[in-house]
């Protein structure tokens, strides 16, 4: 049931309510273009347990109507106050009026705390393709709403919490044209996985320190920084219980030696977390892992398996180069978004803000794994 927040409230007839049950909020939210699972009620309640990050579950109404969600997040640092729609707002951007409005309630929060900032993240595609390749393609639409924000006073963000660029397979199309559209080179690793032993069985929760260890393992070996076990646990456990999420181990001779945890909604499945063991990786085990992640989303009534993270550059300079070598094989659609953007209600404490706090900003990234959501 929905609950109202702000009476007589409207932008030319759009109403806003705030949600005040689960159920509620991931019917409405499957129903959106671009329903992504950072704006589900499970990720706002993930965030405040893990960062103080307090949400608000808006739903905007015209007529009877829900056309838009935001699960807007606010947090304090010291004696200042910034809000962030990871991933969001949730709605269908071909309606330009329909974005402004929802875009002028949002501001008007942000000024009523007197914000730093508020950051938006919408899933609005800005090009296809590799840039500069016979297959890079702008979007119209991408490029509308990007003028519509700039002149709205908002700013493309210095700081992209989340990944802009992705890989998307399609999972529409029958296994087998899955399977042959990887590179030859992919396929057959996949099949060799199978030759040299390797299985693959789903994770229990009883796994969760294993799948720590592995992740562990990995965050040493490629010399990126992981959080304490709490947290993951919190993560992993919450969204497998709620059915939000699935792990898949592949073993050899009965030992754990990769894995992958994948995150889903609606019709999307997201390949947030993958590791593997410093042992028996000849044997091919993440290929393995891939194919049946694909396998089992497409199970799942998934239409979409989103690779979760594609280089900002496209050259052997990029930290993610190297993840995207791999990734690239699996033959998927690259996809580039418009990204994170930002409206600071007081421009004066926005750049004091981004000019004083470099050093914090960074040492906060450098928390968040290259590889997984923040």
């Amino acid at each position: 049931m929905l609950h109202t927040a702000e009476q007589g409230l409207t932008y030319k007839l759009l109403t806003v309510a705030e949600i005040g049950d689960r159920q509620s909020w991931h019917d409405l939210l499957r129903e959106l273009p671009g329903a992504h699972v950072l704006q589900t009620w499970d990720w706002g309640a993930f965030k405040q347990a893990t960062g103080g990050w307090q949400p608000t579950r808006l739903a905007f109404h015209r007529g009877e109507q829900v056309v838009a969600l935001a699960s807007l997040a606010t947090r304090r640092i010291g004696p200042l106050t910034v809000m962030m729609v990871s991933k969001g707002p949730a709605l269908d951007y071909r309606d330009l009026a329909l974005a402004e409005a929802v875009l002028a309630e949002l501001e008007r929060r942000a000024r009523r705390l007197g914000n730093v900032w508020l950051k938006i993240d919408p899933d609005v595609i800005a090009a296809t393709g590799l840039p500069g390749s016979e297959d890079d393609r702008c979007d119209a639409l991408g490029g509308q709403v990007e003028e519509m924000l700039s002149a709205r006073g908002w700013r493309f963000s210095a700081s992209q919490v989340q990944f802009r660029n992705t890989l998307i397979i399609d999972l529409q199309r029958p296994l087998d044209d899955i399977l042959m559209s990887f590179s030859g080179n992919t396929r057959r690793k996949v099949r060799a996985a199978a030759k040299k032993g390797v299985t693959i069985r789903d994770a229990t929760l009883d796994d969760l320190p294993l799948l720590y260890q592995l992740y562990r393992l990995t965050g040493a070996r490629d010399r990126f920084l992981i959080r304490p076990f709490d947290y993951y646990q919190l993560a992993w456990r919450d969204f497998i219980r709620a059915g939000l999420a699935h792990a898949l181990i592949a073993e050899y001779a009965g030992t754990a030696i990769a894995h992958v945890i994948l995150f889903r909604f609606g019709q999307t499945c997201w390949y947030f977390y993958g590791a593997s063991a410093n042992e028996e990786r000849a044997r091919m085990p993440n290929y393995a892992l891939q194919w049946a992640a694909m396998q089992w989303a497409k199970a799942q009534g998934c239409a979409t398996y989103d690779m979760w993270g594609a280089p900002d550059v496209f050259d052997e300079s990029d930290p993610l180069w190297g993840v995207y070598q791999f990734k690239r094989g699996f033959r998927g659609i690259l996809v580039r978004h418009s990204g994170a953007w930002d409206f600071a209600p007081q421009p004066w404490l926005y750049r004091a803000y981004e000019t004083l706090m470099p050093r914090l900003l960074d040492r906060m990234r450098k928390q968040e794994n290259h590889d997984e959501p923040s």
